[in-house]
Formats: C-alpha cells, sequence, structure tokens
C-alpha cells in the first residue's frame, strides 16, 4: 500500500470489450485475442464469459500454452478425457496447463447465468509439450487481505505482504483489487514485465490522477515502469484484475485452440489431434457427460 514506485506505469492503450459470442450459445467480452490486439506476450486471450445452460463450452482441445478460469458468478461443471472432474463456483481458480494436451468441457452449472474470467498464458518452447496438470483453489482459500479501502485477492504472484501458492511455468502476476471510495493503490510490477489492467465494477483512475475514469469492461495495456497507482474517486465500489507476465520473446503460430511456435508444429499437433497420439490418445473414445446429454 505503501510502496514506493520511481516510475509508475501510465495507460497506453485502452479498448472496450464488447459482447460476442464464443462456444455454443455462449458470449464473451474478449480484450485480448481480437483482432487490435492479437497477442500481448505471454498474454494469449483475455474473456470476460457469460454463461447460462444449455449453452457452454463442450468438448474441445489445447495445446502449447495455459488456461485460467476465475469465477466471478455462478459456476461451471469442468471435464476432461483423463478422467479429471469437478465445479468451478463463484470465487475459485483453475490454472489449468494444458501442456502437450487436453481434451476438456466447461458447461454452466445449476440455473441462471455464470459469469468469469478465462486467460490464456502461452508457454515457452520448452513448456509447450510438458505433462498437462491442475492447480485448482477454491474461493476460501484464495490469499486475500485488506487494508484502508483496499482487499486484494491474489490469484497468482504477491500483494500487500501475502502471496498465492500457484506455480506459474510463464511467470505472472493476477490481482483481484477491489476499493471502496476515496481509496488509493500503489502496487509494484516487476520491471520488464507486461501488465494491463481489466476493469470489472465502478470507475477507476489508473496511472495519472488528473486522467479521466473508466468504467467495466475497459482494458487498459500498461508502458513501461516499476508499478500502477490507482484512485477510486467515485461514490461506488471500484473492481478491476491487475495482471502481468515476463515476455516469452518466441514467435508464435497458432490455429484456434492449439499454440505452437511455428507452422510445422501446428501441422504436427493437428495430424496429432486427428489420429489420437502424442497426448491426445484418451480422446479416441472420450465424450464428456454434457456431450452425451446434448447428442441424445
Amino acid at each position: 500500500m505503501d510502496s514506493q514506485l520511481e516510475k509508475p506505469r501510465h495507460i497506453v492503450r485502452k479498448f472496450q470489450a464488447r459482447p460476442q459470442h464464443e462456444g455454443v450459445g455462449a458470449v464473451v467480452r474478449r480484450s485480448i485475442g481480437r483482432f487490435e490486439l492479437r497477442y500481448f506476450d505471454p498474454f494469449l486471450v483475455l474473456d470476460e464469459f457469460s454463461v447460462a445452460a444449455p449453452a457452454g463450452f463442450p468438448d474441445h482441445p489445447h495445446r502449447g500454452f495455459e488456461t485460467v478460469t476465475y469465477m466471478l458468478e455462478g459456476a461451471v461443471k469442468h471435464e476432461d478425457f483423463q478422467g479429471h472432474k469437478g465445479l468451478i463456483k463463484a470465487g475459485d481458480l483453475q490454472w489449468m496447463t494444458a501442456g502437450r494436451g487436453i481434451v476438456h468441457s466447461e458447461m454452466p452449472a445449476g440455473q441462471g447465468v455464470s459469469k468469469g474470467l478465462q486467460l490464456w498464458v502461452n508457454l515457452s518452447s520448452k513448456n509447450k509439450m510438458i505433462e498437462p496438470k491442475y492447480q485448482e483453489i477454491q474461493s476460501k482459500d484464495i490469499a486475500s487481505t485488506s487494508k484502508n479501502g483496499v482487499t486484494v485477492r491474489v490469484i497468482a504472484g504477491k500483494s500487500m505482504g501475502i502471496q498465492s501458492p500457484v506455480y506459474t511455468c510463464t511467470p505472472t502476476m493476477y490481482l483481484d483489487f477491489t476499493l471502496k471510495p476515496s481509496s488509493h493503490l500503489k502496487q509494484p510490477i516487476p520491471i520488464g514485465w507486461n501488465a494491463f489492467v481489466y476493469t470489472l465494477e465502478g470507475e477507476g483512475i489508473f496511472g495519472l490522477e488528473k486522467s479521466g475514469p473508466f468504467g467495466a469492461h475497459h482494458l487498459l495495456l500498461l508502458g513501461q515502469g516499476d508499478g500502477l497507482e490507482v484512485w477510486n474517486k467515485s461514490n461506488k465500489v471500484l473492481r478491476f484484475v491487475l495482471i502481468g507476465g515476463e515476455p516469452l520473446g518466441e514467435p508464435v503460430a497458432q490455429l484456434g485452440p492449439f499454440v505452437m511456435n511455428t507452422d510445422e508444429e501446428i501441422d504436427q499437433t493437428v495430424e496429432d489431434f486427428q489420429y489420437f497420439v502424442n497426448g491426445f490418445e484418451k480422446a479416441r473414445h472420450w465424450r464428456s457427460e454434457a456431450m452425451v446429454g446434448l447428442e441424445t
């Protein structure tokens, strides 16, 4: 909170994330991974999603990166071709390292609308073919603290003296901040990392105190520096996530849910998936419970 910043970061680009359809009947506000911003090293996609049954994200593959699902409202049922399944409820985190290959489904659980954020974090060439793994933390176990009107939930990295237990293959910070009216934040960010803000609720001033406020659903790309200052000068609560990562500086070849370094590796991935080899063996006979339900 009292961190001294020698070179505060300022906003260098801004986007408003507008709704679009994705999956089967789901609605997402995509801010990274859209045509104006294909990639913000090491981040491939940021979606704020909203989904209600029977819509969702049925069986689909991934290779070469990590998906980070952070639920805001409702719940999503997750299951994959290795038999891993469970509910991701409001406030819960799932950090899934797809590595060499995962096929899974993500479908809303229960009645009403389920909302959350999904971030795709690229993996370096040396990590793209590692074995898949999960890090899952329930809401009650996410590191959190409050001081002087500022509350932080530390999804990855550290803030206000507390640290997340999540291990990130690509060094990453992911902080969920809530600022009461009239509160002020100074948050260090490692020098050289790319970082951005995504606003969820209320209005806030970011970077320069004299600049105008930003409301919900805005992506704010930050320039270089050693941290970020934020002010809530409104009479309502401000909530946003601050996310940063160490750039990989490697070429990116992407075909939908496959992200590698070269076109040849993408061709090989497509072949692996089609012939159920090199990490996709269990996909041959697997259908999620959700998909079986849709087919009957």
